[in-house]
């Protein structure tokens, strides 16, 4: 389902709205006034957002407001940029010889004739969101803490293992890690890390099951935690599965501690807490101790399953077990498995060539095997296992425990401000090799990067961003240069980004029909020529354009055009007031500067293979904003300015 990202866009215009100088802008009463009327109603509807994201997918009518909502919410961003662009043009004409690293808004009172058109514009605004008030007064929405992610996902011990393939030497490499002796002075922790749909919970039951563990552990405990990481629940969890007949519902956590001390004395017991999302290192200590205070016998081992690398190394000193995919043998297998009737693929020679095709989709993950293969069951039609063939996963109809609901968990855990990065990714291309610096500029460009703090830098928040969704699993990498890093993301990832930010982001090709005119991101993934007139029509919304040819988008604040050689910068680029990161590629000697004093607001210049560029213009002091000056493959440039 397509994501709003209400929350994040909220959060960042009451922002940027604060930000604002009002009285060194000279605006007129009038329009001071409105803007503090929408910070206002804004910050209001931003404190009953958590539990509108909580409620919207059993109430249509509310995810529909929250839709209008969104692009309300845009617009008002719009108007604030449009001030900070035209302060930010004054201060360049009222100061020619600014230096471009100038990081503060001088005093420039803005042209009245400009105040008024922007006063009207808030205004309308304004009046759009009391219109809007009515309705959304009536859902009830309370204030409430960031527990969204909330979701009570039950597993258990039992498995077939007949039914499970390809996991033999995983299953052996974690029994021969609970049978070797540990020296940890706390019970030895084994987390297995994975994606959502790889097979970690079926993995751990395929050990829990095996008559050698049970052997070395005569007591064995198989607690979900899923995301209610609470100290009292999981005491009572624990003590149920040793001992359902045990009351303990309404004991204090001293008494629970108690009763399960007396359960676990002398014993030799494996636990296992699957499905854990806790990243609160103190609440794991809490339980830790107490479970280390037991008078448990020596051997005793805990197994943890999660998706998250941080939860592996909060809870334990043993490096992870990470949890790899399936051989695509292994893969065809299990595919035959859930798509055929006992042996029913070899009377279908020509759907096991399409099957084959399928498989190779799924990129080695069990789940999204199984998924799709239950949804070719019994079909013997070759255009249905086309279809499936041919078609997005994440367009695909799934049940819950389908592949992309599971990772859409994942999803849910992220803060707004990284789900709205995650999905911004989804505008490169499958199987493209990320670069950090490019990646945390676009996001830069888009204002989806906290301010930062104190000694740090742009680079150092975007950093944390992509280490963040790192140890989630989300995206691995896949080289360190130092500075700059290169990373991967999985496909099924980037099917599930693809996903929530349908009505955010778009891929656009020569089959691309018109595009809805909200729609604020776009990435041209097609050699082929492109109908640009039939796919522009009516967008006027859009801030990132990857890469292709450059076409008047007014709003733009991302344009990388890599691979489209200019002799000079289009005159028509004039009128992108607002765009902050651009990736372009200039063949003439002098990069002339007669285009550049619109772009006040450009933060992040990267020219790419400019082999004849020998100089810079002296224009580039109108770039009041510019922090990053990026040359890439630019001899000439590079012996020059000594790069």
């Amino acid at each position: 389902m397509a994501e709003t990202f209400l929350l994040d866009i909220a959060q960042r215009v009451v922002e940027k709205i604060a930000h604002l100088s009002m009285e060194e802008l000279g605006l007129a009463f009038n329009v001071e006034s409105d803007l503090r009327k929408l910070k206002e109603t804004m910050s209001s509807i931003k404190a009953v957002l958590l539990d509108a994201e909580r409620q919207q997918h059993q109430n249509e009518k509310l995810r529909l407001c929250m839709w209008k909502l969104r692009d309300i919410f845009y617009d008002a961003e719009d108007v604030v940029d449009d001030f900070e662009c035209e302060a930010l043009r004054k201060q360049v004409v009222n100061h020619p010889n600014i230096s471009f690293k100038v990081r503060f808004l001088a005093s420039c009172s803005l042209p009245l004739s400009f105040s008024f058109k922007m006063g009207h514009k808030i205004k309308s605004i304004n009046q759009r969101l009391n219109e809007l008030a009515t309705e959304w007064n009536n859902f009830n929405l309370g204030q409430g803490t960031d527990n969204r992610h909330v979701f009570h996902r039950e597993t258990h011990s039992c498995v077939n293992s007949s039914d499970v393939i390809g996991r033999d030497v995983d299953k052996e490499n974690i029994i021969d890690l609970l049978m070797k002796p540990s020296e940890d002075p706390n019970i030895p922790v084994i987390p297995i890390v994975g994606i959502g749909g790889l097979g970690k919970t079926t993995l751990t039951q395929l050990v829990y099951n095996d008559d050698r563990v049970t052997r070395c552990f005569p007591l064995k405990i198989w607690i979900c935690v899923s995301d209610e990481f609470d100290l009292s629940r999981l005491l009572k969890l624990i003590i149920h599965s040793i001992n359902k007949g045990e009351k303990c519902d309404n004991l204090t956590v001293e008494a629970l501690q108690i009763c399960l001390r007396s359960l676990l004395n002398d014993k030799k017991f494996l636990l296992v807490f699957d499905d854990v999302w806790n990243e609160n290192r103190a609440r794991w200590i809490e339980l830790r101790d107490i479970l280390g205070s037991m008078d448990y016998l020596c051997g005793s081992k805990i197994i943890v399953t999660t998706r998250s690398l941080k939860v592996a190394f909060i809870m334990s000193s043993i490096h992870p077990y990470e949890l790899k995919g399936l051989p695509f043998e292994d893969c065809l297998t299990l595919f035959i498995k859930w798509a055929f009737n006992n042996e029913d693929e070899r009377q279908y020679p020509n759907l096991m060539r399409i099957g084959k095709e399928i498989v190779q989709k799924c990129k080695g993950v069990p789940l999204a095997v199984r998924t799709l293969g239950s949804l070719l069951f019994l079909k013997t039609d070759e255009s249905c296992w086309i279809s499936i063939r041919d078609s997005e996963i994440w367009m695909l109809e799934q049940s819950e425990n389908d592949i992309l609901p599971v990772l859409k968990l994942s999803y849910n855990h992220l803060p707004s401000h990284l789900q709205r990065c995650l999905a911004l990714l989804s505008l490169f291309k499958k199987d493209e090799i990320y670069y950090s610096d490019q990646v945390v500029y676009l996001w830069m460009a888009n204002g989806l990067l906290e301010h930062p703090k104190q000694k740090q830098d742009w680079e150092d928040v975007g950093d944390q961003y992509l280490n963040e969704l790192m140890s989630r699993c989300l995206i691995q990498m896949n080289q360190d240069y130092g500075d700059v890093f290169t990373f991967k993301m999985h496909d099924l990832i980037h099917d599930l980004a693809l996903e929530v930010s349908q009505k955010e982001c778009k891929i656009v090709n020569c089959q691309t029909k018109p595009i809805d005119e909200n729609v604020r991101h776009l990435s041209f993934c097609d050699d082929k020529q492109i109908n640009v007139a039939q796919v522009f029509t009516k967008l006027k919304n859009v801030r990132t354009k990857l890469p292709s040819s450059f076409y008047k988008l007014r709003r733009l604040q991302s344009l990388r055009m890599r691979g489209v050689p200019l002799m000079q910068l289009p005159v028509s680029m004039e009128t992108l007031i607002e765009l902050r990161y651009l990736e372009i590629t200039i063949k003439a000697k002098k990069l002339k500067g007669s285009r550049l004093r619109s772009w006040t607001s450009l933060q992040c210049l990267v020219l790419v293979d400019c082999d004849n560029l020998e100089c810079l213009s002296k224009k580039m002091k109108c770039l009041t904003g510019l922090t990053h000056l990026i040359l890439y493959g630019c001899t000439e440039l590079s012996n020059r300015y000594h790069v």
